[in-house]
Formats: C-alpha cells, structure tokens, sequence
C-alpha cells in the first residue's frame, strides 16, 4: 500500500542516519512524498578535539607600521579558525638576495615587533601564516618588502624610493650599459649603488654613480644586476628590478676565439694614523695582469664599526660598513704594473682592523 511505502522508505532513511551518527528529520510535503533534511549538528561533550583537516585561512592586510635601523613592526588582520581555534602566527623574514630567512613565532596577536638579524641600511621581505592547536597551519599573507634606514638619530631617516625601469644593453656579450629611471627622496639623491647578484646570496657593490647608467663587465655565464638609490644620510632604497645578461667569461655568447684578459690585481690596506675616535688608512691597488684596469671601483667591507668621512685620489661612498671609492677623472687608468693609492680619513670606536678582501671591478685581489 502507498502508506506502507511511505514508512518503509522513512525507517530506512532513518537507519542510515542511525549507521551515519546523524539525527535527520523526514518532513511529509504537500503531496504526501517525505523530504529528508539534515538537523542542526549536536555538540560533543566528549572533549575529544575536532581532528578534521581545515585549516585557519590566510592572514590578510599585511603592513609595516613602524620601521627602524634595527626592528620592524607588521600588523595583519587575523585569521579565521577551520576546524580548531588558532593559537598562534610564523613570521617569516628573508633579507633581500639571499637564500636563507627566519621563522619567528609569535601568540594569537595581530602585531608584532621583529628585531631578529635585523640591521641598518638592509632590505627585507616578510610574510604572515597562522596555525592552530592540532598543527594546521594556513597559506601565506600577502608579503611586505621593507629596507631599514641606517640611523634612527640622523637629520634623515627616510630612504629613497626604489628604481625603476633597469635595462641592459646588450643582454649577451662580454659587457652591458645599465640604465634606469630616476628615484625620489624626502631630500635628496646624491648617487646609485650598482650591484652584480651571484643568483645565490653573494651581492657585489660594483659602483656609486651619480647618474642614472653604468657599463658593467659581464663576468659569469648568467650575471644579474640590480640597482639602489642613496642619499646624503647613506640611506639606501629598496632594490630595483634585476636584469640578467649572458655571455660572461666562459658562457653563451662568448666570442669563440678567445676570453676577454682577466683583471688581475694586489691590494694593501694600511692605518697609517690610529687615535681613539679616528684613524686614517691607505688602500693601494697595483695591476699584476697584462692589460690595462680602466674606470676602476675599489670596494671592501670593513669588519668594524668604521666610516669613511674623507678620501683622496677618488670618490668615497659607505653604505653601513660597505664602502666603495670610484676613480677620480685623472687616476681612471691603471696600467699593467702601475698602482693607484686612496687615502682616507674616518672615525671608529671599534679595533682598527684592516678588512679582509679589497675588491677591483667585482675582482677580489691578492693581499
């Protein structure tokens, strides 16, 4: 009979919500025929924990809102819980063209202060995730890219803004001229830093230019380069857009009849005056290879806290304990054999040692 049915199929939706765990309520529609609707869920008062697999969602709105030579201070919106509550937050910090970064742990907040390997004059990217009480953890916030002033006590703390726009050209051969847009500062900009990136974590500062171009030698297969705007401060941009060129010494489009000579050069940094605030050094460079050294840039990093305030013979630029001094209109030679001597004067507080590679062109030199 049809009412018989009707019962039939009710008692056998209901033992399968029986066999399910589920409570369902069967509900007879206008035309006699039994809908079957899932009720509200009953709360567990076992204590057992929810072990299903949702995760919290990402953090989202990630912000710097303070930012000094030594800390960094995020704020995000928080996550919202999937299965479980959330209990804390991982900030990941990765300073810029490296390739390692840190994972701070942090509670249930939505504001934190990371002074963790954070250091004057660098730039850094960071990214929010949340997890909960069984291990969960959330996809990535969006990311914030910073670079720290390199004086919280300065006339100006602000860097400049990034450039913009680099090229190269060529893109493949043995050399390239780097160009790109002007940036802005609060003050102004006085230079650019020009950089080779290994690809790796190795950063070498090629030159402080005043304008806005550089012809670098291309000296590894695939070499990337990047640019950085400074001002007067010493302050530092964020890092432009990195161009990759080919072609270097030994890689694709290298002309097949021969290398470009190699630079070749010895380097000796001497305190030639020490007193407890200053000192005042040399850095002599001698060519020991067979061709000339044109438009050379001597970079080294001091393992100290000293600075540069004065040089002779060439044009000073110090970017935290990096300095770089560029050729002067008349020394830009250095032929084979020939030498060229800087002078410097600076202050310290540190033991006045001596640093410990002296760099020509990106070219480490013999001590």
């Amino acid at each position: 009979m049809p009412g018989t049915r009707s019962l039939l199929r009710l008692a056998s939706v209901a033992g399968t919500a029986m066999l399910a765990g589920a409570l369902l309520v069967a509900v007879n529609d206008a035309n006699g025929s039994v809908a079957v609707t899932p009720a509200p869920p009953v709360p567990s008062t076992s204590g057992t924990p929810n072990t299903s697999p949702f995760p919290p969602t990402p953090p989202t709105n990630l912000r710097a809102t303070a930012v000094t030579s030594t800390s960094v201070t995020l704020t995000w919106t928080a996550s919202s819980r999937g299965c479980c509550a959330v209990t804390g937050y991982d900030i990941t910090s990765m300073p810029a063209f490296n390739d390692y970064g840190r994972v701070i742990a942090v509670g249930d907040v939505t504001t934190a202060t990371v002074t963790t390997d954070i250091r004057p004059g660098q730039q850094y990217t960071f990214q929010v995730s949340a997890h909960d009480d069984l291990g969960h953890r959330s996809g990535g916030s969006n990311t914030v890219v910073v670079v720290t002033p390199v004086t919280d006590t300065g006339p100006d703390t602000v860097p400049p803004a990034a450039p913009t726009g680099l090229r190269a050209d060529p893109t493949n051969g043995p050399s390239t001229t780097l160009t790109w847009s002007p940036s802005t500062d609060n003050v102004a900009v006085t230079g650019y830093n020009v950089y080779r990136f290994d690809g790796l974590f190795i950063s070498t500062l090629l030159a402080t230019v005043p304008g806005t171009t550089y012809t670098a030698a291309v000296v590894s297969p695939r070499d990337q380069f990047y640019v950085r705007a400074r001002d007067a401060a010493g302050n530092v941009s964020i890092a432009s857009n990195t161009v990759v060129v080919t072609g270097g010494t030994g890689g694709p489009g290298s002309p097949s009849s021969s290398a470009p000579p190699v630079l070749s050069c010895r380097a000796t940094f001497t305190y030639t005056s020490v007193w407890a605030s200053g000192f005042v050094a040399d850095v002599t460079v001698t060519n020991t290879g067979t061709t000339p050294i044109y438009d050379w840039v001597i970079t080294f990093t001091f393992p100290g806290d000293q600075r540069v305030t004065q040089a002779w013979n060439a044009t000073s630029g110090q970017t935290g304990a990096a300095v770089t001094l560029t050729h002067a209109s008349w020394n830009r030679v250095i032929p084979p054999g020939g030498s060229v001597t800087v002078g410097m004067y600076g202050t310290r507080t540190a033991p006045p040692t001596p640093p410990p590679t002296v760099y020509v062109n990106g070219v480490p030199c013999t001590a």
